[in-house]
């Protein structure tokens, strides 16, 4: 490091002591170095700067008009000159200094130079004066005056320049303060530096790693950029092709755009036009209902002009192996306007051989006629007879209660005319199966219109006054007294058959499976009319709900279709066996019954207050179709055969009497 200059060279002046201090050694302590040294390192030193001064003479400072001189005195009795003292810092500069000059003698004061003046050069080598003689004395004393004047000075000189070296010290201390407060500032900065540097060496160990994982990444980076490349490429191939599929879907779109705008445009009137269909469609939706309640007003009022009780005669044909009646037994007049209209009236013959006339010859045949509101000759097919009952049937899909019997004596066929032949031909199906068809076809066209049609069936038999369920399956077969008639519910007015089978009939195929099911468990038995005779009334009902949801209209009604069991009467003279008189017991209990249905016929067309419903299960179980607010019809069943004359006779006096009968107008039951 370099010696700086001091401020004390600067201010003084002394050139001197600059050169002396430029050419002497520096003695600062180098950094890193202690900076307090004790006093006898200081006066070690200083020794060879001792020896050097007591061989010196007095030598002349500067020239500089403001500096001191430091001048010294010769060498006088053993004394030596003060020597010049080179800069010094810090304590051990200090220490130095103030042994030389506690080793140095005084001398005589060297007085100062003016400024502007030269100081005349010392005298090397001078020979020492000569000692004054003894008696001398004032020589002496003029000598020792001399030499203490000298001294005076030099001791002045010394404390002027001891006063120097004591304001250099002092400048000097404070110069090694500051330079070992910069020496400690410079430490730790070197500190800090080598600090740094280690960080700066462990931070570029860890570029050096990351660089070498960033060259690896690098490396892995490329050959992905390679293949990603590739598969740009690919993809700008890909791009190619799809843009040119652009094209062409844009062209396709263009076109279904003007398309669509067409369609749009043709959608726009379409729904117009649809609004207007639905508006149309409401406005005929509301007649076709004002229509669809004229037409059930104007079919009721249809049939109340034909009679809420009506009569139809049927004549069954000559079966295979019976004989043919003569010719004008039976007869079927014309109707008013010819042979074209439908017959209404049956003649029939009856000669008695009993009576005679006064020549003896036998006396001519008795005619008897009868009117109805229709005759059915022995050619009438089962189609032309449902055809004039199904407006009847119509009514009870209306809502109007509708019951249809089928009355006669035995073999008169009764049961075909209900349910048909054997043999499932379609030609010879009953009244049954086709008034379900005719009302399952009708209620889906009033589908269309917004009602929906339910259909119940129940199917039971009355032997001798008792209830039975003729679609009774497995141990329930022939339990007929479990079944009683009673009320629905408390205030109700409708009746029900206790433990008989309500089954929901949608089809045709299950009704006929129903009818068959029936045809094996009514109770028959072999008469003399017939070989398979029934023995009993069969009620065959359906119970018919419909609804219109959008309107809140309901209606509600029964269809009862009666085959009777034969009318024939019992001889009171014929004696009968055990198994007779069963039969016996049997006739009399359904000529009971049809005798009580009779007389609620004409107690209904005399508006009597009592009519005797309960006095037989038939009458009973009917009697919601039997009232004022029903429709009834009857089909008087006759053989064509002249044997049974008297019962057909019969059948039909009984029928006329119902066909007089004049009930009242019908309601429908709606809610």
């Amino acid at each position: 490091m370099e010696p700086q200059r001091s401020p004390l060279l600067e201010v003084k002046g002394n050139i001197e002591l600059k050169r002396a201090l430029a050419k002497a050694p520096s003695r600062l302590p180098l950094p890193g170095s202690r900076l307090k040294r004790g006093p006898d390192q200081m006066e070690e030193d200083l020794e060879p700067e001792k020896k050097r001064t007591r061989g010196l003479g007095t030598k002349v400072a500067t020239s500089r008009p403001r500096a001191t001189a430091l001048t010294t005195v010769p060498q006088t009795q053993g004394q030596t000159a003060v020597p010049k003292v080179p800069r010094k810092t810090g304590p051990r500069c200090s220490a130095a200094i103030a042994t030389v000059l506690k080793n140095q003698k005084p001398g005589p004061a060297v007085p100062a130079q003016k400024p502007g003046t030269t100081a005349a050069p010392p005298v090397v080598g001078r020979k020492k004066p000569s000692k004054r003689p003894a008696w001398d004395l004032k020589g002496q004393l003029c000598d020792l005056n001399a030499e203490l004047k000298c001294c005076r000075e030099r001791t002045q000189m010394l404390d002027q320049e001891n006063q120097q070296l004591r304001n250099q010290l002092r400048e000097a201390q404070q110069q090694a303060t500051a330079l070992g407060t910069e020496r400690r500032t410079l430490e730790e900065e070197l500190a800090r530096m080598r600090a740094q540097a280690e960080q700066g060496q462990q931070e570029l160990g860890n570029l050096s790693t990351r660089v070498l994982e960033l060259e690896e990444r690098l490396g892995t980076q490329e050959g992905l950029v390679q293949e990603l490349q590739k598969e740009q490429l690919e993809l700008q191939e890909e791009r190619r092709g799809l843009a040119a599929q652009l094209e062409e879907q844009e062209r396709r779109l263009q076109a279904s755009e003007a398309a669509l705008s067409g369609s749009q445009a043709e959608l726009a009137s379409l729904r117009q036009e649809a609004a207007a269909q639905a508006d149309l469609l409401f406005k005929r939706e509301e007649r076709l209902h004002g229509l669809e309640m004229e037409r059930r007003r104007l079919h009721n009022q249809l049939q109340e002009l034909k009679g809420n009780v009506r009569v139809f005669c049927r004549v069954r044909p000559v079966l295979p192996g019976e004989s043919t009646p003569p010719p004008g037994f039976l007869l079927f007049p014309s109707g008013p306007s010819g042979p074209s209209d439908p017959p209404t009236r049956l003649s029939l013959s009856r000669s008695d051989e009993r009576r005679g006339t006064l020549s003896g010859a036998p006396a001519a045949p008795t005619r008897h006629d009868f009117s109805f509101d229709r005759v059915f000759p022995p050619g009438s097919g089962q189609d032309e007879v449902f055809e004039e009952i199904s407006m009847l049937v119509q009514s009870a899909l209306d809502g109007y209660p509708v019951c249809i019997f089928a009355y006669g004596q035995t073999g008169s066929g009764k049961t075909f005319t209900m349910e048909g032949g054997p043999g499932g031909d379609p030609q010879v199906e009953g009244l049954i199966p086709r008034a379900l068809r005719h009302l399952f076809s009708v209620a889906q066209e009033l589908s269309g219109q917004g009602w929906t049609y339910s259909f119940v069936a129940s199917y039971v038999e009355i032997y001798n006054e008792t209830v039975r369920d003729l679609l009774a399956t497995g141990t329930r077969k022939g339990h007929g007294g479990e079944c009683e008639i009673r009320r629905a519910g408390p205030g109700s007015e409708e009746l029900t058959v206790t433990n008989a089978r309500y089954v929901p009939v949608s089809c045709e195929r299950e009704v006929e499976a129903l009818l068959h099911l029936a045809r094996q468990n009514r109770a028959v038995a072999r008469t003399a009319q017939n070989e398979r005779s029934s023995r009993s009334h069969s009620v065959f009902q359906l119970q018919i709900s419909g609804e219109h949801a959008g309107r809140g209209l309901q209606c509600a009604a029964p269809l009862s279709l009666v085959d009777l069991a034969g009318s024939e009467r019992l001889d009171p003279g014929l004696a009968l066996g055990p198994g007779e008189r069963e039969r016996l017991r049997e006739t009399q209990a359904i000529n009971s019954s049809l005798s009580t249905l009779g007389l609620v016929i004409m107690a209904l067309s005399n508006k009597e207050s009592h009519v005797p419903y309960r006095n037989s299960k038939l009458t009973y179980l009917l009697q919601n179709s039997l009232g004022g607010s029903a429709k009834m019809l009857m089909f008087v069943n006759i053989s064509p055969l002249e044997e049974n004359v008297s019962e057909s006779l019969n059948s039909l006096r009984f029928a006329s009497k119902v066909n007089q009968c004049v009930i009242g107008t019908a309601q429908a039951n709606r809610k």
